[in-house]
């Protein structure tokens, strides 16, 4: 327990380390994951901007990655990151393979969520002369912002757990902490201490996440 209090610093820069990587790549990963569930939506068939080819190749492209476990995404990505300039280690790097996982798997979630509005809002908009990019980029995502919030809300405790897993490659963050200082010194109390934390981070994103959406779902 000494050896926990001394780590107590440490701690609390891995907390913030890890709440930075989760951060930049929600906004990275959440921003393009968007779009890309949008292009999903609207060019598959008998939607806004129906093409075959088009909606064939991002989802071949999405059902490809997807899958893949991230703990093998991360070895998977780590040349392409150098390649980049992205050092293959560190919150950088953290950030880089997070925002390529959670891409994927926001844009699924994104179609799937646009899928359930009812095809008399969009036939109502397009009575009243809304365009089909407006109806896209406006009126589809309010209509869904409920599902949505609930979707990306699981999103962020995903990244979450891909942070703590980052960890293993030195990604920082509490998966990092958990691993030098508890699974290497054979120190359960600091593993548990980061354990407590990321329990405490997703309860708080879970419980706001689930309260932005009942608020937006009564409107």
């Amino acid at each position: 327990m000494d050896r926990l209090v001394d780590l107590l610093p440490q701690l609390w820069e891995a907390t913030a380390e890890t709440l930075y990587v989760v951060s930049l790549s929600l906004v990275f990963g959440g921003i393009a994951g968007l779009f890309v569930g949008l292009a999903l939506y609207a060019t598959r068939a008998g939607s806004l901007f129906p093409n075959r080819f088009l909606f064939g190749t991002i989802n071949v492209i999405v059902n490809f990655f997807r899958p893949i476990p991230f703990v093998i995404l991360l070895a998977a990505v780590q040349p392409i990151a150098r390649s980049l300039g992205i050092p293959g280690i560190g919150p950088e790097f953290g950030i880089f393979a997070i925002t390529i996982a959670s891409l994927f798997a926001i844009s699924r979630i994104v179609e799937q969520n646009l899928l359930t509005v009812r095809p008399g809002v969009i036939e109502a908009a397009r009575a009243t002369g809304a365009s089909r990019s407006r109806i896209l980029l406006r009126l589809l995502p309010r209509e869904a912002l409920g599902p949505l919030i609930l979707g990306y809300t699981f999103i962020v405790v995903a990244l979450v757990d891909m942070t703590a897993i980052a960890g293993a490659v030195a990604a920082g963050g509490l998966g990092e902490f958990a691993i030098v200082y508890g699974f290497k010194q054979f120190n359960p109390a600091v593993t548990w201490a980061a354990v407590l934390v990321i329990i405490v981070i997703v309860q708080l994103v879970q419980f706001l996440g689930n309260a932005l959406a009942r608020r937006v779902l009564r409107r």
